[in-house]
């Protein structure tokens, strides 16, 4: 780059390190101005003027210091082969432009395609189980079947469901985006320093909003969700608690209109209490498998009828509850059955049935849709 595209870049950066400043307050303070520079330049009292308020942004102090720290880190990012990517830009994701509050400046290691056609976020809990695990491998591996040349995998880069979601994307050659909630200086967990190595070889990228001198805090991991949630056409939650990092997720995404999954378990199982709550508030939409979610996307995607086969050879045999909820829904075979009919027609606990479905599908006989709909196989 020439100085005048690092000057230009700094007055960017220091913009995009304004206090609360997203995509949406950006695009109404450039309503007002010809460019960032006359953002930093102009004095005080003019600029509050301008922007018809008195917020400490406009501090001259304030903004000298924003540049000063931005200049250094135009230093960090040429020394370290960081990209930096401004909401302006034509590379710049597009999904993130629909997200108001999302960041105007990216910082990244890798030359992923943000803008890839196919793009899906997965998120849980650190405390992952084999049952999640297993989950996020199948579902991966079966959509890169299909989809492998348009998909991207985007996750945070954490223990537990995080990082099984980037494995089995790089097992399966599928590009997968790490959104971390500091710099581009470290790498947390350190543990994960490999895997992150990893990604940026196999055409993946390491993103983050944050600064080389930014402080590591819990509010940043919080504040990361959103980038995820605005990355990717629909998040998959596969384990969590009540509480916790996922479920912000899912609701932050439910807030952007995009499409919500979560995997189902047991109602005894502490890491799928949040997922069985998302599915039973109508939040999230259940997914078992990579065929709910391309049927829910309407993704071009030819089910494998074999498996289904050998799933109802397999498993002939129903108990007496399942027995039930079957006959119910096969009872409706011109259209699909929700599942708060099937309750309140049964009055099986929800809980109950959630598990008595999933067992159902596995077995081959009952067929999911979205908006916890079910029709017989």
């Amino acid at each position: 780059m020439t100085a005048v595209d690092d000057e230009l870049l700094k007055y960017r950066m220091a913009l995009a390190s304004v206090r609360g400043m997203g995509i949406e307050l950006a695009q109404r303070l450039l309503d007002v101005m010809p460019d960032e520079a006359t953002f930093f330049t102009t004095d005080s009292k003019t600029l509050g003027r301008l922007l018809q308020t008195n917020s400490k942004i406009i501090d001259a102090d304030y903004r000298r210091k924003l540049l000063m720290a931005a200049g250094e880190e135009i230093k960090f990012i040429r020394d370290n082969g960081i990209s930096a990517t401004y909401f302006t830009d034509s590379g710049f994701p597009t999904r993130l432009l629909n997200a108001p509050d999302a960041p105007i400046l990216l910082y990244s290691r890798g030359r992923c395609d943000l803008n890839r056609g196919k793009v899906v976020s997965i998120v849980g809990t650190r405390h992952a189980t084999p049952y999640g695990t297993h989950f996020c491998e199948t579902l991966i591996t079966d959509l890169a079947q299909h989809f492998k040349d348009d998909l991207a995998v985007v996750s945070g880069l954490a223990y537990g469901i995080d990082i099984a979601a980037h494995c089995a994307a790089l097992h399966e050659d599928v590009p997968t985006v790490a959104v971390l909630a500091h710099g581009l200086n470290t790498i947390y967990p350190a543990m994960h320093r490999s895997t992150a190595n990893e990604i940026v070889r196999s055409g993946g990228a390491l993103l983050t909003d944050y600064t080389s001198h930014d402080y590591i805090s819990r509010a940043n991991f919080l504040a990361r969700n959103r980038i995820v949630a605005a990355l990717a056409d629909c998040t998959i939650v596969v384990e969590s608690a009540e509480k916790g990092g996922a479920m912000v997720t899912a609701t932050i995404a439910s807030s952007y209109n995009r499409d919500v999954f979560a995997l189902p378990g047991r109602y005894t199982d502490q890491y799928s209490a949040g997922c069985n709550r998302l599915i039973a508030r109508n939040v999230a939409s259940m997914i078992t498998s990579a065929d709910d979610l391309a049927k829910a996307m309407r993704w071009e995607y030819t089910a494998n009828a074999s498996m289904a086969g050998r799933q109802r050879e397999l498993f002939p045999e129903l108990t007496a509850e399942e027995q039930r909820v079957f006959d119910f829904i096969k009872r409706n075979p011109e259209n699909s059955v929700h599942i708060s009919a099937i309750y309140a027609t049964l009055q099986i606990p929800m809980s109950q049935l959630l598990g008595l479905l999933i067992d159902l599908e596995f077995k081959g006989v009952v067929t999911p849709f979205p908006g916890n709909r079910y029709t017989a196989t």
